[in-house]
């Protein structure tokens, strides 16, 4: 996501973390609930040093596990404070494995065309991300609720929406089991275009 965001002149590029500091205590022993925050912090510090490879600003949310909306304010106010003359922001999610260049492309060039300030992928008869908010529209997501998601903005503005077609937004990978399908159905369709090459 980070190297199809860059490939579309999107600068700069930020990825939005949940809190990676640990606060447990060394000899005490750790309760279920304190092993599954290590982990948690394990794989936000292995993501971190694959993404410092990438030339991604990280920020940190430490409030992340009050819903997404506590992500997406602090990605757009680091966003303002590093890049106060932005002009608009394009919003991802990691588990969209489709998301590549030509879909952020086509985002940035259907605003240009329409003005609307506001394009969102149509998938699934709904809209949603991957999603542009021109700078007008960054208040908005200032103003999220912690548990909603930019989708609330893009569904009680329409009039204000530019529909970008984008079908297979709808898969998106939330579980290992999911992945699984993902990978298993991937391997399929590249076998059946290496048969039909």
């Amino acid at each position: 996501m980070v190297d199809a965001a860059s490939e579309a002149g999107c600068r700069p590029v930020l990825v939005v973390l949940g809190n990676s500091k640990r606060t447990s205590h060394l000899h005490s022993p750790r309760s279920p609930r304190e092993e599954a925050r290590g982990h948690e912090i394990d794989l936000v510090e292995a993501i971190s040093s694959e993404l410092m490879k990438s030339g991604a600003t990280i920020v940190a949310n430490p409030n992340w596990t009050c819903g997404i909306g506590t992500s997406i304010r602090a990605g757009v106010q680091h966003l303002i404070t590093i890049a106060p003359g932005v002009e608009a922001t394009v919003l991802l999610t990691c588990d969209q494995p489709y998301v590549d260049r030509a879909v952020i492309d086509g985002l940035i060039r259907l605003h240009h065309e329409t003005r609307k300030p506001i394009v969102a992928a149509s998938y699934a008869d709904t809209l949603g991300v991957p999603a542009l908010f021109d700078r007008s529209r960054l208040p908005d997501l200032l103003g999220l609720d912690d548990s909603a998601g930019a989708k609330s903005i893009i569904l009680s503005n329409r009039d204000q929406v530019a529909e970008f077609p984008f079908p297979e937004g709808e898969i998106d990978i939330d579980t290992a089991e999911d992945r699984e399908r993902f990978c298993v159905t991937s391997d399929s369709e590249a076998e059946n275009q290496t048969v039909a090459d």
